[in-house]
C-alpha cells in the first residue's frame, strides 16, 4: 500500500491558487479542436455507400458542444457508428424541408430522449417557415414525449441567427426549388498570450492578478503602478470560418457566405459539364463549387450531396475536376473527419 499523503489547511489553499493561476495563464492549445464529421453525403435518397445529408460540426474542444446540419433520413443510425453523443447535441441547422435533409429529425428527436437528455439539456432548431409544424406534428402524431425542451428559430430573412461568446452564426437565402439557406460559422477571436517574461522584467508580483491582465483589465498594484493588460498580451489568435450550404443553384450569396472561410462545404450533385441539368434542378456541379472557393479566397473547399450515379470513379472524377481548377478540395464520404485548423496567417 503507497503511503497516505497530507496536507495542511495552508497548503491546500496554495495548491488551489496556483491550480486556479495555471489554468488562467495556460496557453491556447486548440491546435485543431473544431472538427466536421460527415454522416451523409448522397442526393436524394439512401444508397449503398452514402446515407442522405447530415453534418455534425464537432466544437466540443471549443464550448463542449455539437451542431447538426440536415438531419437526413438514418442519421441516428450513422451517429451509432461514431463517438458522437446525441446529449451533446445542442443546435440544429436546417437548410431546407426537403425529405433527404428532414426526414430522420424525428426519429433523432425521440432517441435524444431516450439516452437521457434532461430539461437542463435543451435543444434548438433552426430552419425555414414549416420546420416547427413538422417536428410538432411527427411528435404529436406518434404520441412521443420528450424530457427535454425544444426551442425554434424560424429563418424568414438573411441576418445573424446565433451569437455567444465564442460564436456567430449566420443565415442567407440560397437559389432551391423551395426556401432554402447557407450558413457561415464563424469563430471570435481568441486573446493572445499573456507575456509572462515581460511581466516579470517590469517586476509585477505573481498571482490572482495574472489572471486579470490576461483578460485585458487594468490593475493597480500594492505600489500605486497602474498596469493595463492590453500591454502585456501577445497577438491575437485569429478564430475560423466554417461556410456549410444547402441545395442551391449558383447565386451571389454563396460567396458572401463563403468570403475567406477556412472550409466551404458546397453540394455537388453534377459533374463538369452538366451546367443546364444543374440550373434546371436548382443544383450546382463540382465546377462551380470550384470556382465559387477559389475566387472566395476559401482556404479548403469539401464537395458533399453526391448523386447516386456517380460512384467508385465517377464520383473520385468530381474531386478531380474540382482540383484543376481550386487545389485544395475534398470528396466528402460518409464518416469522414475533416479537421479545421487554425490559419498560419
Amino acid at each position: 500500500m503507497g503511503k497516505t499523503v497530507r496536507f495542511s489547511f495552508t497548503e491546500i489553499i496554495l495548491i488551489k491558487k496556483w491550480t486556479l493561476l495555471l489554468i488562467e495563464l495556460w496557453p491556447i492549445r486548440l491546435e485543431y479542436g473544431m472538427e466536421l464529421e460527415f454522416l451523409g453525403t448522397g442526393a436524394g435518397s439512401p444508397a449503398k455507400t452514402r446515407n442522405v445529408t447530415g453534418i455534425a460540426l464537432k466544437l466540443l474542444e471549443e464550448i463542449n458542444e455539437v451542431w447538426l446540419f440536415d438531419v437526413g433520413e438514418g442519421t441516428q443510425h450513422q451517429i451509432l457508428r461514431t463517438t458522437i453523443r446525441p446529449r451533446k447535441i445542442s443546435r440544429i441547422f436546417i437548410t431546407h424541408l426537403h425529405g433527404d435533409h428532414i426526414f430522420g429529425l424525428p426519429g433523432f428527436l425521440s432517441s435524444r430522449s431516450f439516452q437521457g437528455a434532461q430539461k437542463s439539456e435543451p435543444l434548438t432548431i433552426y430552419g425555414p417557415k414549416g420546420i416547427q409544424d413538422f417536428v410538432l406534428t411527427s411528435l404529436r402524431v406518434s404520441q412521443t414525449k420528450l424530457s427535454y425542451k425544444i426551442n425554434f428559430v424560424v429563418l424568414d430573412e438573411e441576418k445573424t441567427i446565433f451569437e455567444n461568446e465564442r460564436f456567430l452564426v449566420v443565415a442567407k437565402h440560397l437559389d432551391h426549388r423551395i426556401e432554402c439557406f447557407g450558413f457561415r460559422i464563424e469563430e471570435k477571436d481568441y486573446p493572445g498570450e499573456l507575456l509572462v517574461d515581460r511581466l516579470r522584467a517590469a517586476h509585477v508580483p505573481s498571482g490572482p492578478l495574472y489572471g486579470q491582465l490576461k483578460a485585458g483589465k487594468t490593475v493597480k498594484l500594492q505600489d500605486g503602478r497602474v498596469i493595463k493588460g492590453q500591454d502585456y498580451l501577445g497577438t491575437p489568435k485569429k478564430g475560423r470560418t466554417v461556410t456549410i450550404l444547402g441545395d442551391t443553384r449558383q447565386t451571389a450569396n454563396i460567396a458572401l457566405l463563403a468570403q475567406n472561410a477556412d472550409v466551404l462545404v458546397h453540394e455537388s450533385t453534377f459533374a463538369r459539364n452538366e451546367d443546364q441539368l444543374a440550373y434546371n434542378y436548382y443544383h450546382s456541379t463540382c465546377i462551380q463549387a470550384a470556382r465559387v472557393a477559389k475566387h472566395a479566397n476559401v482556404k479548403k473547399l469539401i464537395l458533399t450531396h453526391i448523386s447516386a450515379r456517380y460512384v467508385g470513379q465517377k464520383a473520385n472524377l468530381l474531386e478531380k475536376d474540382a482540383r484543376k481548377i481550386f487545389k485544395n478540395t475534398k470528396l466528402a464520404n460518409d464518416f469522414d473527419v475533416f479537421k479545421v485548423p487554425f490559419s498560419k496567417e
